[in-house]
């Protein structure tokens, strides 16, 4: 039977490691140090982080295992084993022991089957990844196993219909995809209730955008509280959701952790008022065409290309909204001067098949291009 987690010790937000601070290429060390320390100042002690997420676990173990090896009760660890360059099952010991190494921990506690969907559970079935997180548990290296999910409902009900040794998932979970017909969020929560299986929220602030001061329905929710921040309406409708012991923040400044503590400081339910409010801002974001890209980056490791392609969609959609290039030729000239333009696109669709959104990516860069590339900035 599957230990019970002790939420009690647990802060209410998460430290995600997936969109640190960088100064140029390089992490920002003293930074992301000054967010570790102030993090657990306020009572936050979950830090997430995966095998997946280039440099992430081995700024965790120097910015917090090391830092703090001797309060190690004190906070959580947990990791992501990925499925995508799995092979066999020997490739699962290889990767676990390359995150172990990494992130210099005695243990886990918690691991994850990364990202699944039909397709990666079928994988984690066929190289025996369940087996094999009940051995780590068993030998005392994972206290806890779990996965992530980017996959339908459907696909969620079988997993955990078919694994009830799942102690906990981590679910997309926003106001933005509650209803959307393609995430399908509130049926995922749903269902990840039914089987009373605890909850880590991940893209609370959907790759940022629910955060962003430029979005579309911004200047809606600054009018309707002045006092609180665009981040605060989305942290709050996640806190709220049964069966959530934790949601994640990628929180890649100073600032934004700032902000996030102070929502969680003197956190209150959504009002039904407030509940109609975050109905219009969906209204209002909906309303702009943009394609929904949340920054995970996957895309970049397996591009042949070596395209930026999170960036250049971000830019792309800041098009959509103002239907110029004025002031984004610039920055994309920057971002792809030593790496790709969007035009390098083959079609390949390496990142499609790895793509958590399942958007159309090389149909986006096409039409990137074509707005972008037509005109190029030389500086």
């Amino acid at each position: 039977m599957p230990n019970t987690i002790d939420t009690a010790k647990i802060g209410k937000l998460g430290f995600g490691y997936m969109r640190l601070p960088r100064i140029g290429d390089k992490f920002d060390i003293q930074q992301i140090n000054k967010m570790a320390d102030v993090f657990l100042e306020s009572g936050g002690t979950y830090f997430d982080t995966a095998h997946i997420y280039t440099g992430s676990e081995v700024v965790l173990r120097e910015s917090v295992v090391e830092r703090y090896k001797r309060d190690r009760e004190k906070f959580q660890i947990a990791t992501k084993l990925s499925l995508f360059s799995v092979n066999a099952h020997e490739d699962l010991e290889k990767q676990f022991r390359i995150s172990f190494d990494r992130l210099g921990a005695d243990y886990f506690d918690f691991y994850l089957l990364h990202g699944l969907n039909a397709k990666g559970s079928q994988k984690a079935e066929d190289v025996g990844a369940w087996d094999f997180f009940r051995e780590l548990k068993e030998k005392g290296l994972i206290k806890h196993l779990g996965f992530s999910f980017h996959g339908t409902p459907e696909d969620l009900e079988i997993i955990l219909s078919k694994h009830p040794e799942t102690e906990f998932v981590q679910l997309q979970l926003n106001y933005l995809d509650w209803t959307s017909p393609e995430t399908q969020s509130r049926l995922l929560h749903r269902i990840a209730c039914k089987h009373k299986t605890p909850i880590v929220v991940m893209e609370p602030l959907r790759g940022g955008l629910l955060a962003s001061e430029s979005s579309p329905a911004a200047s809606f929710l600054q009018e309707a509280d002045p006092k609180a921040s665009i981040a605060s309406w989305a942290l709050r409708f996640t806190a709220s959701l049964e069966g959530v012991f934790v949601t994640l923040s990628g929180m890649s400044s100073l600032k934004q952790m700032t902000d996030n503590i102070a929502t969680y400081a003197d956190l209150k339910p959504l009002t039904d008022d407030e509940i109609t409010f975050i109905d219009r801002a969906v209204e209002l974001i909906n309303a702009v065409p943009r394609v929904d890209c949340t920054d995970c980056k996957y895309c970049i490791d397996v591009c042949p290309s070596k395209i930026p392609i999170p960036t250049i969609i971000d830019l792309f959609n800041e098009y959509s909204v103002y239907k110029t290039i004025e002031g984004l030729d610039r920055i994309y000239w920057l971002v792809t001067r030593n790496t790709a333009r969007a035009e390098a696109c083959t079609a390949c669709k390496e990142c499609e098949d790895i793509c958590p959104q399942n958007l159309d990516v090389s149909d986006t860069l096409a039409k990137a291009s074509a707005a972008f590339d037509a005109t190029p900035y030389y500086g």
